[in-house]
């Protein structure tokens, strides 16, 4: 287990009492431009979807957190509060806070769209539509657990099977670890970050739908307000540390996600 998490108090084991308040063991840095609610609920975000911490698990009360890492109880209650507001965590009165039940921690065998059809047989191709990079401000900094300022890349490509439009792929990097363009003309992200030392651990993924606006409709070749599927994955790796965030959208007319999990 990565060293940050070798300072937490409750092992993740079947044994585990539950009602035995969790602590974090963090040292909060006030000379970071991370906001000190990030250094909180991001550690322990990065615990939660490694299954570090089993569902159930109750989380120590803000007032009790403030007092123990120095800061303000509402630096504690906004720290809680991001992560029930990602479903991760929930509060009840009586029961206090937990680590969610409903939340799937799922470790990644993650494949990219681009392995998934070239498997399945399809013929793809990729059209980079943009390629940034920028310097991270508030979202940035919040999706990729980075600091401000730092340099990030954004990616937008349009992904092809069988000669018709599929997906429309926004990606996230930090640009320490980010494909080149070149390279992301030539292979699938995942393929490209493996390539170049990257581990992919684990994810927390989201699926929705949403009615196709004029841009996605004339990207996808299909009539705005019909329907799309959407999907948001944060990607991280053994050490906690978010590699990649996507928001990918798929014409529902073609593409189906299924789920499937094995028995613990």
């Amino acid at each position: 287990m990565p060293e940050k998490k070798t300072k937490s108090e409750v092992a993740n084991t079947s044994d585990v009492n539950t009602d035995i308040p969790f602590r974090l063991e963090i040292e909060v840095d006030r000379s970071s431009s991370t906001p000190l609610h990030y250094q909180i609920s991001g550690p322990l975000e990065a615990q939660i979807l490694s299954g570090s911490l089993s569902a159930g698990t109750l989380i120590e009360d803000e007032v009790s957190m403030a007092r123990r890492l120095n800061v303000s109880r509402p630096t504690a209650r906004r720290a809680l509060q991001d992560l029930v507001g990602k479903g991760l965590l929930s509060r009840r009165r009586g029961a206090g806070t937990r680590v969610t039940p409903t939340h799937v921690h799922r470790p990644i065998g993650l494949t990219s769209l681009e392995d998934d059809l070239t498997k399945a047989g399809f013929e793809t191709k990729t059209d980079v539509l943009s390629y940034e990079v920028l310097l991270a401000g508030e979202k940035e900094q919040q999706l990729l657990h980075c600091e401000r300022g730092v340099e990030v890349v954004r990616v937008k490509r349009l992904r092809w099977s069988d000669g018709e439009p599929l997906a429309i792929l926004v990606n996230l990097l930090p640009a320490a670890i980010a494909p080149t363009l070149s390279d992301l003309s030539r292979a699938g992200l995942y393929a490209c970050l493996r390539s170049n030392g990257v581990t992919l651990a684990t994810a927390q993924q989201a699926v929705t739908a949403l009615a196709a606006s004029s841009e996605q409709a004339q990207l996808l070749k299909v009539s705005k307000g019909d329907p799309l599927l959407t999907l948001s994955r944060t990607v991280y790796d053994h050490s906690g540390a978010v590699v990649e965030y996507g928001d990918h959208v798929y014409n529902a007319a073609r593409y189906t996600l299924s789920f499937a999990s094995a028995a613990e």
